[in-house]
């Protein structure tokens, strides 16, 4: 059974392990690691990386405040931090179920491209009980698997040799220069139908990577026997050249899954990568973007016909600036992350926001102004004033139904506010009020049956 590594929520914060006093609420981590991401907090303006958490000094205890991205972070150490979506805590209770929320997690990473092919199967439960690294590492390998089974492909490799029995074509230059005295070898080219092609390559190099990383006795087993099947394979010495070159023809599409694994692992193809002294890259998503995306799998999934979803309108323009008759200049790009249309026309403007909120809340909902000031933009200009618009966050126990009746703009311009179900086993939905069904074609034209309001 693999450790458990430390465990921090979004917005969590780290701690080292050498502050004295209370360390309730705080992730505890060894005192070189915290040393290690505090420095680089401190000291890298220009990376991804003070994206990632922010370094702050709280009743006199330096802390690491992680910030909205969930995944794995590696440390020099060898050791990895885990970071786990905020909605796994339960605000009332207190209580941490990191195995439903490592469901919700790998569930909405589904609608990501990279992770498309993540498959919660039978072995499901058992994975939800392991750390998100080695759930990672375990679907890498079953996919590596899933190869070896099918037979590695070869492919015909140019080699040089010196040989005792003349073989392809004879190198003249490589002759003189090695065989000058020894005169009964024959410097040779030739063509050899071999295993040591650039995906074999990389896929090899992955499983070399996360070898040191891999805690779990299944997946070191697996990892094991899966290396002696690529013992004729090489290293891969340029990763990057070897994915330039990589050409999967028709009958290897079951090589997909684990390349894009090994893409991951290998070219830290991750929104936010970092590698530290220990070399690997750290698998970090933006909470907000993995939202989105899985809010339009879904919904893409069940729209009616005639009816198209787009992702990240890009057509208007907040103000465009006038200098003279003949000279203007558009700024402030609006881009509302989803919207519905019908032959071209918007119906509908819909915005997904990662936030926990509370409409229980006497201070305005636990809404932000913010966020009306920007869909009320997106009303004026994708939908000309008159239409409809949806703030969507995901479903809590506080929020598990739609804010009773609507926000109007004008009579012609309505906001709804409406909480988002993510279900492991499908089932995801959006939850719509209880009068859509009035104005159903208008609204979402959903091609389910409405959720009905408690």
């Amino acid at each position: 059974m693999s450790v458990m590594p430390p465990t921090v929520f979004e917005f969590g914060y780290l701690c080292s392990d050498k502050n004295e006093g209370d360390q309730q609420g705080y992730t505890v981590i060894p005192d070189a690691d915290f040393c290690y991401l505090e420095e680089r907090c401190l000291t890298e303006d220009n990376s991804g990386f003070n994206q990632l958490m922010i370094p702050l000094i709280k009743r006199g205890r330096r802390l690491l405040q992680v910030q909205n991205f969930v995944g794995v972070i590696f440390v020099p150490s060898g050791r990895h931090i885990e970071v786990l979506p905020k909605t796994g805590l339960d605000s009332d209770s207190g209580e941490t179920t990191y195995e439903e929320v490592r469901s919700t997690l790998l569930t909405m990473l589904q609608a990501l491209g990279e992770f498309r092919h993540i498959q919660l199967d039978n072995a499901g439960l058992k994975a939800l009980k392991m750390p998100l690294l080695e759930v990672f590492i375990s679907r890498f390998l079953e996919d590596v698997n899933h190869i070896v089974k099918r037979g590695l492909k070869c492919d015909y490799v140019g080699q040089e040799e010196n040989l005792l029995v003349k073989k392809g074509k004879l190198n003249k230059s490589g002759q003189l220069r090695h065989n000058i005295v020894a005169k009964h070898r024959f410097y040779c080219e030739f063509d050899e139908y071999a295993e040591n092609r650039p995906v074999n390559r990389l896929l090899k190099t992955a499983m070399l990577t996360v070898q040191g990383y891999c805690g779990d006795h299944c997946n070191q087993k697996l990892l094991r026997e899966l290396l002696f099947a690529f013992d004729a394979v090489p290293k891969s010495f340029n990763p990057k050249q070897d994915f330039d070159s990589v050409k999967l023809d028709r009958g290897m599409q079951h090589y997909k899954p684990a390349l894009a694994w090994a893409k991951l692992i290998l070219d830290g193809s991750s929104p936010i990568s970092m590698k530290g002294l220990a070399d690997a890259p750290s698998l970090l998503f933006p909470m907000e973007s993995v939202f989105e995306a899985f809010v339009a799998k879904t919904l893409r999934n069940q729209l009616k016909d005639g009816l198209t979803l787009h992702t990240q309108a890009r057509d208007e323009k907040l103000v465009t600036h006038h200098v003279e008759s003949s000279k203007q200049r558009d700024l402030f790009i609006l881009k509302p992350d989803l919207m519905i249309e019908k032959e071209g026309v918007p119906l509908c403007v819909l915005d997904t926001k990662w936030k926990r909120i509370n409409p229980q809340s006497t201070k305005d909902f636990d809404l932000s102004q913010a966020d009306f000031y920007q869909m009320f933009a997106y009303g004026q200009k994708y939908l000309k004033g008159r239409g409809k618009l949806v703030l969507i966050y995901p479903k809590t126990e506080r929020f598990n139904s739609p804010i009773q009746g609507h926000f109007a703009f004008s009579e012609e311009l309505k906001l709804w506010v409406l909480p988002f179900s993510i279900e492991k086993n499908g089932g995801s939905e959006l939850v719509l009020p209880e009068d859509a069904t009035l104005d159903e074609e208008l609204f979402f034209s959903l091609a389910y049956t409405v959720t009905q309001a408690a």
